[in-house]
């Protein structure tokens, strides 16, 4: 998650494909029932991918930041996962602060293509750490789900994309580049954005989104299935890469475990955790390591990205 009042960075680039232009989105469209309910994501499976993206900041001056090799090695590692599990990859080239930064967009062979539905996050990490759980914990979880896709066979009646954002730390600058080289027409194609930023958090909180009320309702819906209270989601609002989804008319919704905002009294109550400290004490430190992972965080919420990709996918 990119730090609050950070400049807007500019970017400018091509796109790498004409797929990135043209494909299609899921507003307006009708429910349908699901075909089958969402797998169990491993959180070892989730973890593992943490592991190597740890791996790649230690081998690459500590970090994944934009325009610095580790970034490119983490999105280049992600690819390799998606090609071999059968999705059409793409990478989007931009620029911003004198550096190339990427986006990669995954597609889901099938689906109705004029109804799309997107997950994805920020796979970048600030220069200062590793980012595990900004955004590693995130980017894991969408990757797994992604693979959960594959292994399952999975046939939605609506099409299904996922993405990884470059440069959300210098003011989300991957995802608007995005966004604003859709059409009008492929933006109205797309019925839902569910965004997830920092999604294991040691002093977890649970957070949804209140943009979009079905898809806060499936989340809101699972979590409460489990027993987990949930509260609305602030101290991210619009520092995240649903804001130019969002800001586009496209609705959005998300997940998040909370950054350098202190824990209440009463959220330590109902979460358990410490209260007065920091959701995440390592945010945008050099802390934020593969032991900077709440494992039950992050296992509730691989899981509830499963179920809301098939939900809002059926």
């Amino acid at each position: 998650m990119k730090l609050p009042f950070s400049g807007r960075a500019m970017a400018a680039g091509t796109v790498a494909a004409a797929m990135l232009l043209t494909g299609g989105s899921i507003a307006g469209a009708a429910p349908a029932p699901s075909a089958a309910a969402a797998p169990d994501i491993s959180v070892a499976s989730v973890k593992a991918h943490l592991t190597q993206l740890q791996s790649i900041a230690t081998a690459n001056g500590g970090n994944r930041a934009h325009g610095r090799p580790g970034y490119k090695a983490s999105l280049d590692h992600v690819k390799a996962k998606l090609d071999a599990a059968g999705y059409t990859t793409t990478i989007q080239q931009f620029t911003s602060s004198g550096r190339t930064g990427y986006n990669l967009i995954a597609d889901w062979p099938g689906g109705d293509t004029t109804q799309v539905v997107m997950a994805g996050s920020h796979l970048d990490s600030v220069s200062s750490g590793p980012g595990i759980n900004d955004n590693g914990s995130g980017s894991a979880a969408v990757l797994e789900t992604a693979l959960a896709v594959s292994r399952a066979g999975y046939q939605p009646t609506k099409h299904l994309r996922f993405a990884w954002w470059g440069a959300e730390e210098l003011g989300l600058v991957g995802s608007r580049y995005y966004v604003n080289n859709l059409s009008a027409t492929n933006r109205a194609k797309i019925s839902g954005y569910l965004n997830f930023d920092m999604i294991g958090s040691r002093n977890a909180g649970y957070f949804v989104y209140d943009d979009d009320p079905a898809i806060e309702k499936t989340f809101k819906d699972y979590f409460a299935g489990l027993g987990v209270p949930t509260e609305i989601e602030t101290e991210g609002d619009g520092r995240s890469d649903h804001a130019p989804f969002k800001s586009a008319g496209v609705p959005v919704g998300g997940l998040f475990t909370g950054a350098s905002r202190a824990k209440t009294a009463a959220q330590a109550a109902k979460w358990g955790g410490t209260a007065g400290q920091a959701f995440d004490r390592c945010y945008h430190s050099s802390c934020d390591t593969t032991s900077n992972i709440n494992d039950t965080a992050l296992d509730r919420n691989s899981d509830a990205v499963a179920h809301a990709v098939w939900e809002l996918s059926a």
